[in-house]
């Protein structure tokens, strides 16, 4: 075990000796400055040196201004192509269906056209039906006869239930056919077909034929024969288109 120590604290009165031993410290008093006075003063600015600021500003606030005006004004013109653009889809359809419409009312006009064509050369050349009523004939000394108008084409188209002999006659022509009936040269059948003709077609069951020599002549004469009894089915018509001058057994 270390051993004890033992503090004294010196007395009063050893501590007055220590302090009247001790010398005694000159003061010396805190070195004396002058007072600071304020040196500011206000700082001039150049008048050129203002101008450059004041134009500075002016230049940001024309730029952030022109910024502004630009962005506005790419906008309008944006809304504005975009509208157009609109317009144009729209017009660009409306044309497509006036272009449809035109060629619609073309075709119209042009089968109008072709119709009235048509009327105007009906109208100038009617076709009529004038024998459609079916005849029999009875036997070889019988005879259908018609006439063949004048100033038109005679539109020859007939059938039978056997055979028949056709023929077109002038006027001259069956007055012979005629003579030879009665003088015994024939029968009708005969005599109607061997005495001259302008066209004529022997033991046939139909005919289809466009006759065209009384276009400018009234002389002639259609007669049809059979060798026995035979129904005749007509279909017979004529179309107007006179001659200029005369035709057949007329000319």
């Amino acid at each position: 075990m270390a051993p004890a120590m033992e503090i004294t604290t010196p007395s009063t009165e050893e501590a007055g000796q220590d302090t009247a031993l001790a010398p005694t410290e000159v003061y010396s008093p805190p070195f004396e400055t002058p007072p600071v006075r304020s040196s500011w003063a206000p700082v001039r600015v150049g008048r050129s040196r203002r101008f450059w600021t004041i134009a500075l500003a002016a230049a940001l606030l024309l730029t952030g201004g022109g910024v502004g005006l630009l962005y506005l004004d790419d906008t309008n013109n944006q809304n504005a192509n975009r509208a157009l653009t609109s317009q144009n889809e729209q017009l660009t359809g409306r044309t497509q269906n006036l272009q449809t419409a035109l060629t619609t009312t073309q075709n119209k006009l042009i089968a109008s056209e072709t119709q009235v064509s048509d009327l105007t050369a009906a109208a100038e050349h009617p076709t009529l039906r004038i024998w459609n009523v079916p005849q029999a004939i009875s036997g070889s000394n019988y005879y259908l006869g018609a006439g063949v108008p004048d100033t038109f084409t005679y539109h020859l188209k007939l059938s039978s239930t056997g055979p028949i002999s056709v023929s077109i006659l002038s006027i001259r022509q069956f007055g012979d056919a005629v003579q030879c009936v009665q003088s015994g040269a024939g029968v009708t059948n005969y005599c109607m077909h061997h005495r001259g003709s302008a066209n004529g077609w022997l033991s046939v069951t139909s005919v289809n034929f466009d006759f065209h020599l009384a276009e400018g002549c009234a002389a002639y004469l259609l007669v049809i024969t059979a060798a026995g009894p035979v129904t005749v089915t007509p279909d017979i018509s004529v179309t107007y288109s006179p001659a200029s001058a005369a035709t057949g057994a007329c000319a």
